[in-house]
């Protein structure tokens, strides 16, 4: 089982805000939906992709001559990259003597990825910290995320899952025997809504989040919140329902939306929808706690922390 193999785009120490504790966090590559304000761009593919750095290029060639496909050139208005010639093999990243050029995804097994994570056993024992798994969506990958969960339980170590929530069922079952915590977000709760902005319907994944809970499991709302985008009154009244309606909820957690993901559109050659969209400022983002929990609080309930 160790020798399973799947796609991830990052392996992340010391994380401390990926779950209790400190975290190594492991980023899968590839996911179904395709949320307009994502910050994390590289994960949406399954397949590689390679990032230039445009601040980081002197302009030696150095990918010229290592690029069998010739993607790379040169003009009067800098290095040129035709991506429908490149096939991501690395070389060029490679021969980059000023790491200018970067590939995100690589195949790696469950025994190497273990072995990294338990590297910092001392420290999740003393802040009670362990594995988290994100992406992208690790749900996207079933059979290996399946294996690398069930590998780190016998190791003994905490697992946490974030999750759009977005898979089957039997998935859905079958990792959560292995997830001590699901980091679950909720972009929009009106299917309409969330099908404009993610590109996939709310109903399977409410569903999915029901099935978590009814199966006694820890959860962790994870709201990504957009100002002007998703912060209607309806959708901050219906996270207060969907919270309340939880029995295993441990709290809510307003994500405000930031800009630095910005800089990997320009890197990936990808569009950025949120172009020029300002980051929530740290008032807003109070006033959005504020308004969750008085909603709460409506519904009868005022031990729910949101933060």
């Amino acid at each position: 089982m160790l020798k399973i193999e799947g796609k991830i785009f990052d392996i992340q120490r010391f994380s401390v805000h990926d779950g209790p504790g400190i975290r190594t966090t492991v980023f899968f590559k590839g996911c179904p939906l395709k949320c307009i304000w994502c910050h994390n761009p590289e994960s949406q593919t399954v397949s590689p992709s390679l990032a230039y750095y445009n601040n980081k290029c002197v302009g030696c060639g150095a990918c010229v001559n290592a690029c069998e496909n010739e993607c790379h050139s040169f003009d009067e208005k800098g290095h040129v990259i035709d991506r429908d010639k490149c096939t991501v093999c690395g070389k060029c990243q490679a021969a980059c003597p000023f790491g200018a050029l970067e590939v995100f995804g690589k195949r790696e097994t469950v025994e190497n990825i273990i072995e990294e994570v338990e590297r910092d056993n001392a420290f999740y024992k003393n802040s009670g910290g362990g594995m988290t798994v994100s992406g992208g969506e690790p749900l996207m990958q079933g059979e290996f995320l399946i294996a690398l969960l069930k590998t780190a339980k016998e190791r003994g170590i905490h697992v946490c899952m974030e999750t759009s929530g977005f898979a089957s069922e039997k998935t859905v079952r079958a990792a959560a025997e292995y997830t001590d915590i699901f980091l679950f977000d909720i972009k929009a709760t009106c299917d309409e809504k969330h099908k404009e902005l993610t590109g996939v319907p709310f109903a399977p994944i409410k569903k999915n989040l029901l099935l978590i809970d009814s199966l006694g499991k820890n959860i962790v709302m994870r709201c990504p919140l957009v100002p002007g985008i998703n912060t209607d009154d309806a959708h901050i009244e219906e996270i207060a329902k969907i919270a309340v309606s939880l029995k295993n909820l441990l709290e809510v957690n307003v994500m405000a939306y930031h800009t630095l993901g910005n800089g990997k559109y320009d890197a990936l050659d990808m569009d950025n929808k949120m172009s020029g969209h300002e980051a929530m400022s740290k008032d807003d983002k109070e006033m959005y706690i504020a308004r969750i929990t008085e909603e709460i609080k409506k519904l009868g309930n005022e031990s729910i922390k949101v933060c």
